[in-house]
């Protein structure tokens, strides 16, 4: 039997995986895709403190390193199931699986909502980016997209504009679904174009990199072809909490509901990570929540 078994090979769930790992404690790491998270796709992690410049990747594998150079064991198998039997835990993975674990860490993680355009999957990393915040600085003076109309296409959408040659608003609707004082001032901004009512067809890359969008006006079925060298998407977060509703309570918008303590409702069952209900999900608060969690989960297990 694990002490702890942590659900997901992010940020979050390897910096759980340390602070475990050098307190002592037997763990197993579950990820169902690629160890690193959403920080493996970033071309480059300039914002964590000591890192200079790395690429996402990089940071992925350098943290990984890390933890199994101190004993972590790990398997790639999707989480269907966690069930509270007292004094342990019962973990069911998609292979039909079932381990024990006195203890389970949820650092299941979101992901960005994808458009599902052809060219979107192949380029992402190389053009595509899911967060203006992380990777917005390298695409300064560069002519880029955003494809989004709520809240955060806005303010994501001035972020670019303030270091960015041009910026192209792609909204599928007729309108801004975001606030208005937000919508105001990006269109107040010489350097931004909106179309509006419009779908993203395709994307298209050369050279190695993103190259330009079709784009196809649902009124006229007019194409236009937007020439970027970024696209930034930001349509949304999805969790995928479903297999934790039996030991953690969820949100109306599926996200675990528990604060900066980390705890659920089942003692013995921690959070950390963007999957629980928070307001800034960076990097750095990805590991501050890894770090209380695993704090939390040693003092359970003490």
């Amino acid at each position: 039997m694990h002490d702890i078994v942590i659900i997901g090979g992010g940020p979050a769930g390897m910096t759980a995986a340390l602070y475990a790992l050098r307190a002592g404690k037997s763990v197993l790491m579950l990820e169902k895709n690629v160890f690193g998270g959403q920080i493996a796709y970033s071309p480059k992690v300039e914002n964590f403190p000591g890192t200079d410049s790395m690429s996402g990747s990089d940071f992925a594998d350098r943290l990984f390193s890390q933890v199994i150079n101190l004993g972590a064991e790990f398997d790639i198998a999707a989480v269907t199931d966690v069930e509270d039997l007292g004094t342990h835990k019962a973990v069911r993975t998609d292979d039909g699986a079932v381990i024990e674990s006195r203890s389970v860490i949820i650092a299941a993680g979101v992901k960005h909502r994808m458009l599902g355009a052809p060219g979107e999957v192949e380029l992402a990393g190389k053009g595509i980016c899911y967060c203006a915040v992380c990777d917005g600085d390298f695409y300064r003076g560069k002519k880029v997209a955003m494809i989004g109309g709520g809240n955060t296409a806005l303010q994501e959408a001035i972020l670019l504009a303030d270091i960015c040659n041009h910026v192209t608003v792609i909204q599928n609707l007729d309108f801004f679904t975001g606030e208005e004082r937000l919508a105001r001032s990006l269109q107040g901004r010489k350097n931004v174009s909106c179309i509006f009512g419009a779908q993203v067809t395709s994307i298209h890359g050369g050279d190695g990199g993103l190259c330009h969008v079709r784009v196809c006006k649902e009124a006229s079925g007019e194409e236009l072809h937007i020439l970027v060298e970024g696209l930034f998407i930001a349509i949304g977060l999805e969790p995928e909490n479903g297999p934790f509703a039996g030991v953690a309570r969820l949100n109306e918008n599926g996200y675990i509901d528990a604060d900066e303590a980390c705890l659920t409702d089942t003692p013995g069952v921690f959070v950390a990570g963007d999957c629980r209900s928070k307001r800034i999900r960076q990097l750095t608060t990805a590991a501050a929540d890894g770090t209380v969690a695993a704090l939390a989960a040693l003092s359970y297990l003490a």
